[in-house]
Formats: C-alpha cells, structure tokens, sequence
C-alpha cells in the first residue's frame, strides 16, 4: 500500500470492523487526521489515516476509549508533548492502583499474624479502650475519623463513640498501614474494599483478581505504547501533525 493511495470510509472500516459511520465519527473527533474532500464531497482517507487507525485501535485495551481518543486528539492537534504527557498520566494512575492493591494485600498479611482483639461482654469498646489496644492516642483514632477512614456510632445518651469488631478491626488495619507509611487516600480503598467484600478472604480473591486485570491492563498499554510511537515516528517531525 502506497502513501498516495487513496482509501474510502469503507475501506477503513472493513480493517478495524467498524462501521462507515464509526470511521466518520473518529474523523469529527480527532482520533483520525482531518481528511481531503473529493469534488463530490466524499472523504478521501490515505494511508496515514489507516497508520492512525490501528495506533488508535491499538491503544484501546490499555487505556480505554476515551484516554486513547484524547491522545489521538493531542497529537493531531499538534501537540505531541501534551499526548505523551497523557499516556505518563493513564500509566501513573494504573501504578497509584497498584499500590493501593499491595497496600491491601500486605494489610491483610499482617492483620492475619495478629490475634484478634478481646471484646468485652457487650461487643463494644469505648474510644480510650481502642486507644490502649492499639497503642495510640485517643486524638490519632479522630483523626481518622475525620479523614473518613473510621466510623464508630455513638452511644445513646452519652454520645460517646463506641467501636463494635468491624470498627476495631479497620482501627487495627488503619494503624498498620500508617506504620507502614501508607496515606490516607491510599487506605480509603482497602478498607472500601474490606466492607464491600465482606471479609478478609473475599478481599483477598478480589485483589488477586484485580492485580490480574492490572497486569492486562499494563500489557495492553505496552502494546498501545508501541503502537503509537511507530505512528508518531511516521509523522512530519517539524509540524507534529500528518500533512492534509
């Protein structure tokens, strides 16, 4: 195929199976360089709309539709470094994932090593009583209620704050994590994780199965990666953008 063939909606269509009107609509987005018009109107695609096609077609199960159809729009905007600052951020973004995952499998490692905490009769302790458990501060245990991390009820008439199992036991995992130098935003998530998933076992298989999802997700972005930097090398060095 020769860089001055020239190449209808269809033709396109029929490499990517998608639609005519799907090739249209990544032109008007910007996925696709704008194309030259026929005397009758019609687009005339060639051969750098196909090379953009499959870079864009490529990046799709690394970093989503609308990630990849952004970096698309970046470059044919002219803006390289601003599409490459993209790609940096969608890679960022699945590392940050990735440590909140490692955070929680650790925090469940080491939650497991420890006997769980000696309730009294009524199931409940007070604020001082977590505090001693744990060995921090009464001050410490507000605070991450107040970042949301912690939720104990209040006592009826007192209004004291009293912490059932599942309260002592994110107290516990919090405190963990923070010994490990965890940030609050990076805990948030494992303890979401802990409630949604019920326990400590259905968290465990959650994470596993979420590392793996990650780990494809992480291939499809290299392979997008490469896709796009064979399409960018193809490009006019000087404008950034391919010629119309």
């Amino acid at each position: 195929m020769t860089n001055d063939r020239r190449l209808r909606p269809v033709d396109l269509a029929r490499l990517a199976g998608v639609s005519t009107q799907q090739i249209r609509n990544y032109e008007e987005a910007g996925v696709l360089p704008p194309a030259a018009r026929t005397a009758s109107g019609y687009r005339a695609f060639q051969d750098v709309h196909r090379r953009a096609l499959l870079a864009y077609r490529a990046m799709l199960r690394g970093y989503g539709p609308v990630t990849a159809a952004a970096i698309m729009r970046r470059v044919h905007e002219g803006d390289v470094p601003g599409a490459l600052a993209q790609v940096d951020a969608a890679h960022a973004a699945v590392h940050e994932e990735r440590v909140s995952l490692r955070a929680a499998s650790e925090a469940l490692e080491l939650l497991a090593l420890e006997p769980p905490a000696a309730l009294p009769r009524s199931g409940v302790l007070r604020i001082g009583e977590v505090a001693g458990l744990l060995g921090v501060r009464t001050s410490a245990l507000r605070v991450w209620e107040a970042a949301g991390l912690l939720a104990p009820v209040r006592e009826r008439g007192t209004g004291y704050r009293v912490y059932g199992p599942a309260d002592v036991r994110d107290a516990r995992l919090v405190h963990t994590l923070r010994r490990s130098h965890y940030l609050f935003d990076q805990i948030r998530p494992v303890l979401e994780g802990l409630r949604r998933e019920g326990g400590s076992e259905a968290l465990r298989a959650a994470i596993a199965a979420r590392g793996e999802a990650l780990a494809a997700r992480t291939r499809g972005m290299t392979e997008g990666a490469g896709a796009l930097h064979t399409y960018l090398s193809g490009l006019p060095e000087a404008a950034g953008v391919p010629p119309r």
